[in-house]
């Protein structure tokens, strides 16, 4: 995984060296849920850092120069569900794109866009508390100096408004794949451990009925992206293997 990881992390830094100061770049990583988004993206802006880190020893540039940001702040709150005309079925569906509040993540980017200057502030996006089940508003922090960015999500190359305009507004677009069968026993296992389902035929219900339903609709309405990028399965439930596919040929597996 180390020498894949590397090729996206290096391929990135010399594209970000011609970017120029007043902007930033910015990535977004998406696939179904299980797929390995969120270890591929955390691991891509640690890597970054690193990089960074040691062009400039000692110097108050060796600050953070990449972020990452999940999409899991974007979720909408259990209240706002709560008042959705049928809320049964909108907290079963929670994680479905209509369960995620697009336009707030489309003013994030937007803003993001803009040309730093001297007067330009911090900006914040939402965090997602698991213990509260809801997300917490203005939990990360992207300072000026970060301009580097790490999306991740479900939704971020669908083809369909607003994913679809802040997808526009990417430097690149990346896209995990995984089979399916693979997804769903990472799910399974995820969905007990962090006590969103009781037992693994629950857990397996939830990824049948919402999960991989969602799966389908991110799989048929993605956009064209830059990177495919293959999940393997190996012998961590958690931490998948990713390879980047062949981009000769992009069903390579």
């Amino acid at each position: 995984m180390d020498e894949q990881i590397d090729h996206l992390v290096q391929k990135t830094w010399d594209k970000f060296q011609d970017v120029p100061r007043s902007q930033r770049y910015l990535i977004a990583v998406s696939g179904i849920p299980g797929s390995g988004k969120t270890t591929l993206a955390a691991m891509v802006s640690k890597r970054l850092n690193d990089l960074h880190a040691k062009a400039s020893p000692g110097t108050h540039n060796s600050s953070p120069l990449a972020a990452f940001v999940p999409m899991d702040g974007y979720h909408l709150s259990r209240a706002q569900l709560d008042a959705m005309p049928d809320p049964v079925s909108a907290h079963a569906r929670r994680g479905a794109a209509f369960t995620f509040d697009g336009e707030s993540f489309l003013a994030l980017v937007k803003k993001l866009r803009e040309p730093i200057c001297p007067e330009t502030g911090t900006l914040f996006a939402p965090s997602f508390d698991h213990a509260i089940k809801d997300p917490v508003a203005d939990d990360i922090a992207i300072a000026p100096s970060i301009r580097l960015l790490i999306f991740e999500g479900n939704y971020l190359s669908l083809n369909k408004s607003p994913w679809k305009d802040a997808a526009e507004m990417m430097d690149e677009l990346w896209f995990v794949e995984v089979p399916f069968e693979v997804a769903r026993n990472r799910l399974i296992y995820r969905h007990v451990k962090a006590g969103i389902a009781g037992d693994e035929a629950d857990a397996g219900k939830r990824a049948d009925e919402n999960d991989l339903v969602n799966g389908k609709e991110i799989i048929e309405g993605r956009l064209e992206v830059h990177e495919l990028i293959k999940s393997k399965e190996d012998e961590s439930v958690e931490i998948p293997i990713l390879r980047i596919a062949d981009p000769v040929d992009p069903t390579w597996s």
